[in-house]
């Protein structure tokens, strides 16, 4: 069994009317998610708009999830500023969370040598688990494999990648290279067919927020070598992948829309993303009406 469950769900960030943080609805949305299929939760992470939550919110939610639920719980406790890093993954650890995502840092855009320093130095400030992140399409920076295989080689804790760098193959082109127990994570979900097939465990998904079963069934039916019943259940899962990011709405917005349909109370995104376009709640309907959801 994957170490942090075969569906990770990057979990949004409940907030109130007034737009402060909201412990009691995140904790109400952790249990929900387990009890949807949820297998490991991602708190803080980009889809839980960490860039507008201060250092005090981000800790009372890696908190408050994590007396919630027993399911693995990964904060996102790194920034791109490494010293503020350290700071925050030794804060997490003493929230009580399992592990921590750390991202490639965003915008500085670092040499190799940078990221390899700044994922050491995020390692050695606590003894949990770390899953690197690779996301060059928000960081301006793509994190080698070379990099990857030494850190993996070098650093105990190191144990897992989320891949979005879009290329399912690199699953593949690490196996071998990396220590056995080193796990990589779909970061894309409408690329989960093709990392499954090349050797990821699992994703660290959105959409999962409403389609976690069938997603852990994808990976199932690929592990057993049933590609028609993979290729069939990711033909069902493109429509709610399609409604996750548009030119109107990004991912944090669209969950949040979608889970208010289904009467779960996250409230709105906080500025810069603001409030779902008008018309957003719709098109959620008819994406959860096609995934099986009586509204």
């Amino acid at each position: 069994m994957a170490r942090f469950g075969t569906v990770v769900t990057a979990m949004v960030t409940p907030f109130a009317p007034d737009g402060s943080l909201d412990l009691d609805a995140a904790r109400d949305l952790a249990r929900w998610l387990v009890d949807h299929g949820t297998e490991g939760i991602v708190v803080a992470g980009t889809t839980g708009e960490s860039a507008v939550l201060t250092d005090p919110e981000r800790i009372d939610l890696f908190r408050a999830v994590r007396e919630a639920v027993t399911v693995p719980v990964v904060a996102g406790a790194t920034t791109n500023d490494t010293a503020h890093s350290v700071e925050m993954t030794r804060a997490a650890a003493a929230a009580g969370v399992d592990a921590v995502l750390a991202v490639v840092p965003y915008y500085n855009k670092p040499s190799q040598a940078g990221l390899d320093g700044h994922f050491r130095a995020v390692a050695a400030a606590s003894d949990l688990p770390v899953m690197l992140y690779d996301v060059p399409g928000r960081t301006g920076r793509a994190l080698a494999a070379d990099t990857i295989v030494r850190l993996a080689a070098e650093v105990p804790t190191v144990v897992a990648l989320k891949d979005a760098g879009g290329d399912p193959a690199r699953p593949l082109r690490l196996a071998g290279r990396v220590p056995d127990g080193f796990e990589v994570y779909s970061g894309d979900e409408p690329l989960n067919l093709g990392f499954a097939a090349y050797g990821a465990v699992g994703v660290v998904g959105v959409a999962s927020h409403w389609t976690a079963p069938r997603q852990r069934a994808l990976f199932d039916a690929v592990a057993a070598g049933d590609l028609a019943a993979a290729r069939r259940l990711d033909a069902e899962l493109q429509s709610s992948y399609r409604f996750m990011n548009t030119d109107e709405r990004v991912f944090s917005q669209s969950v949040k829309v979608a889970l208010e349909v289904l009467g779960v109370r996250v409230g709105e995104c906080r500025l810069p993303l603001g409030p779902a376009p008008a018309g957003s709640d719709d098109e959620a309907r008819r994406v959860l009406a096609d995934c099986g959801f009586a509204l």
